[in-house]
């Protein structure tokens, strides 16, 4: 009986609410002679600011219009600004600016949903040792990582160099499928110098090219090693699901001008590996198996870092500086 009266005031209060709310956005419109959404592009700057509010507004809405303009096809997002200053009465030739920023920010949510669709793709791809194109980029992987150390044989225990588990890395992309490959793969060639570097120093000292005493002088004779692509492939994961529970949407409308690509996401990753490296040395744990431990710390530490609106997870990569305030 408790609990059903539980359930009954909350059901009341959502409801008062969102009445509450319908009627004060009622009497502001009167007030200020504008509607809720050329509220938020003349208040707020350009950015994850901005385009969350429009998608909450929008989303929100009492029109099935407008709740749908959050999931048009790209090619459909013109007339669907059109759609929306109709359907607001709103004077594009009075408010020019408005259709620029309501555009800017519909690229990016409807950018973001087809973002994930696309990384979904690719996880759900399983590895295919009978595809060249898939065989081309695991060897790209190798030739990257260890330039100067030829692979002997495509099935070899070379691969626990560079962090896989047996004689064949085709085994270790399961979980992952595809998109593991492809962030590993983009890591080593865009970011050589640091994915050897992080690779180098997450081998234990007597694989490391360091001397002993190089090795104490860095700081990392405490440090446990760690296997570089399989923890690639847990990082990508956890990529992955931010992306996924809408958590990255703070870095990607403050990143991307306009549609957030696989590149952003890729970009994303390279920044979540260098960043790990450094938080497990902090860390410093004893053995490997608290590497659940030490993931889970990091990922509540990205988490808290996305809920800032102004948040640019990796400021190298930023396009923000291309988003002009429309």
């Amino acid at each position: 009986m408790k609990h059903f009266l539980r359930m009954f005031v909350q059901v009341c209060l959502y409801f008062y609410c969102k009445c509450l709310w319908r009627c004060l956005k009622f009497v502001v419109r009167k007030l200020t002679g504008r509607c809720e959404l050329q509220r938020i592009c003349y208040n707020t700057k350009p950015g994850a600011a901005r385009t969350m509010k429009i998608e909450a507004s929008l989303k929100g809405s009492k029109s099935k219009r407008l709740q749908t303009s959050v999931s048009v096809h790209p090619d459909a997002i013109e007339k669907t600004i059109d759609d929306i200053m109709e359907l607001k009465r709103i004077n594009p030739d009075i408010n020019p600016q408005l259709g620029v920023s309501l555009q800017a920010c519909l690229l990016q949510i409807v950018g973001y949903r087809n973002l994930i669709a696309e990384v979904e793709k690719l996880r759900r791809e399983p590895y295919d040792s009978e595809n060249p194109q898939h065989e081309e980029m695991l060897l790209k992987l190798w030739k990257c990582l260890k330039p100067d150390s030829p692979l002997k044989a495509r099935i070899s225990k070379q691969w626990c160099e560079i962090g896989f588990q047996g004689d064949d890395p085709k085994t270790d992309f399961r979980g992952m499928g595809l998109l593991g490959l492809y962030n590993l793969v983009y890591f080593a060639e865009w970011d050589t110098e640091i994915a050897q570097q992080v690779l180098s120093d997450s081998l234990q000292p007597k694989y490391s090219q360091f001397s002993k005493a190089e090795w104490e002088k860095k700081k990392f004779d405490k440090a446990i090693g760690y296997s570089f692509a399989i923890v690639g492939i847990n990082i990508t994961d956890l990529a992955y699901n931010l992306l996924v529970s809408g958590a990255l949407k703070t870095h990607f409308y403050n990143v991307a001008p306009e549609a957030p690509t696989l590149t952003h996401f890729q970009q994303t990753f390279c920044y979540l590996m260098h960043e790990f490296h450094k938080f497990w040395i902090e860390e410093d744990p004893l053995d490997i198996m608290e590497f659940n431990r030490v993931r889970e710390k990091f990922h509540k530490r990205i988490l808290k870092q996305l809920q800032n609106p102004e948040m640019a997870l990796c400021p190298h990569f930023a396009a923000s500086e291309s988003l002009i305030n429309m």
